[in-house]
C-alpha cells in the first residue's frame, strides 16, 4: 500500500481547484456512430489532503448552465428540464467517500449528484503530482480522473432526443489545485 512518503512531493493541506486550469469534460455517442464531446467551464472545489493519502477526500461543484457542446442550439437544449434542467438543478456535485489503490493509480469512491439524483461512483484516478511552486507561489498538485455512468440513472431522458443518445457517458477530468 502506497504511504505519503512513497508519493514524490506528497503534501497535506486543503487545496482548492482551480478552474483555469482544470477541465471537466464528457462523451456521449450520437446515433451510435459518433461522439458528442462537452465540457463544462465552471469548476470549483476542493481537495484535502491527509496524512494517510488514504483519508483524503474530494468536493468537486460543476455549474449546470456552464455546459459548453460547442454548439449553442444543442447547450440550449441540453439545460432544459428533458437533460440537466439547470433552472431547478443549478450544480452537479461530488463528494468523495473513499480512496483504495489499485496499481500505480487510485480509485476515488463518491457520491455524483446530478439532477438532484445522487448516485456512488468511482473514478479511475492518476495522481500527476505535486509542484512546491506554480505560478502564484504557491503549491499545486494535478490529477486526471475518469468514470463512465449512465444518464438515465440520473433522470436525463433527453425527451424525444433521447433516443438517438447513448445512455452511456464518459466523463474525464485534469484537475490542478492550488495549496491555500
Amino acid at each position: 500500500m502506497t504511504t505519503a512518503t512513497q508519493i514524490p512531493g506528497y503534501t497535506t493541506g486543503t487545496w482548492t481547484i482551480d478552474p483555469a486550469h482544470s477541465d471537466v469534460t464528457f462523451t456521449v455517442r450520437h446515433l451510435g456512430v459518433s461522439k458528442v464531446r462537452g465540457r463544462f467551464a465552471d469548476v470549483a472545489g476542493e481537495v484535502i489532503t491527509a496524512e494517510n493519502p488514504f483519508d483524503s477526500s474530494v468536493h468537486a461543484v460543476l455549474k449546470t448552465a456552464s455546459i459548453d457542446t460547442n454548439n449553442e442550439q444543442r447547450d440550449a437544449h441540453v439545460r432544459t428540464e428533458e437533460f440537466l434542467h439547470t433552472e431547478a438543478h443549478p450544480e452537479l456535485t461530488f463528494q468523495s467517500t473513499g480512496i483504495k489503490q489499485n496499481g500505480e493509480d487510485y480509485v476515488l469512491s463518491g457520491e455524483l449528484t446530478i439532477r438532484g439524483i445522487t448516485r456512488t461512483v468511482d473514478l479511475e484516478v492518476e495522481l500527476g503530482g505535486f509542484a512546491p511552486e506554480g505560478p502564484a507561489g504557491q503549491p499545486v498538485l494535478g490529477l486526471s480522473a475518469s468514470t463512465e455512468i449512465n444518464r438515465k440513472d440520473f433522470g436525463v431522458t433527453g425527451g424525444a432526443a433521447g433516443a438517438m443518445l447513448g445512455e452511456k457517458i464518459k466523463i474525464e477530468l485534469d484537475i490542478e489545485a492550488t495549496k491555500n
